[in-house]
């Protein structure tokens, strides 16, 4: 008969207190924001969300941040129904600090030349460890990532790889408006991004997670 893993749970620990949260958010959208300015430089993509504030933001005279600050709000009420008021309100403020972040960088920090296949590993890798962060804090970045932690939580989905679906589905659909290697450096960004979430927030491993 096969063994059954149990998984003990100290009663003694803590939840995460407000200045943790605080420095998760911060450094959380910082990291991500980072991505996106690299990924902005390279003329790249996302999914979600994301992809589609990408895709607006280049072909329309409105800013990354101001336009997936935007398309966020209407994802709200699923979080406000399913995920309750404290993560509404973390997401509320990543999503805020992301869009101001993105708007600052450019003005602090100047690229020089990045070679693309790099620029989409370590984009990714950022972005999914900014992600991470945010998730393990009770977070999110809204839109789909307010879908795949319901899925998870509710429905046992795997957030990492919901999110890895949506996001190159999305990347694919851009081949109409984008070049080929745009596409490929997109999608190479997007499994990047969603290794580390569905390697490192796995439910039941992590006790700061949604449960």
């Amino acid at each position: 008969m096969a063994q059954t893993e149990t998984i003990t749970i100290d009663p003694g620990l803590k939840k995460h207190s407000v200045f943790e949260d605080f420095q998760a958010l911060i450094i959380g959208s910082l990291l991500v924001a980072f991505g996106v300015a690299i990924f902005t430089e390279l003329k790249f993509l996302t999914g979600g969300t994301a992809g589609f504030a990408f895709l607006i933001s280049y072909y329309t005279d409105f800013s990354f941040g101001q336009v997936f600050f935007v398309l966020n709000l209407p994802f709200y009420s699923l979080a406000l129904w399913r995920l309750g008021i404290p993560f509404t309100l973390k997401t509320f403020t990543a999503v805020f600090l992301l869009s101001a972040f993105t708007e600052l960088i450019p003005r602090v920090f100047e690229f020089g030349e990045i070679t693309p296949w790099f620029g989409a590993v370590f984009g990714g890798f950022i972005i999914g460890t900014g992600v991470l962060m945010l998730f393990r804090h009770k977070s999110s970045l809204g839109g789909v990532n307010i879908v795949s932690l319901y899925l998870q939580k509710f429905h046992n989905v795997n957030a990492g790889r919901f999110q890895m679906v949506v996001d190159v589905s999305i990347i694919i659909l851009a081949f109409f408006v984008v070049d080929l290697w745009s596409v490929f450096y997109s999608v190479l960004a997007a499994i990047c991004m969603n290794l580390i979430l569905a390697i490192n927030f796995v439910k039941g491993r992590y006790l700061g997670s949604l449960d």
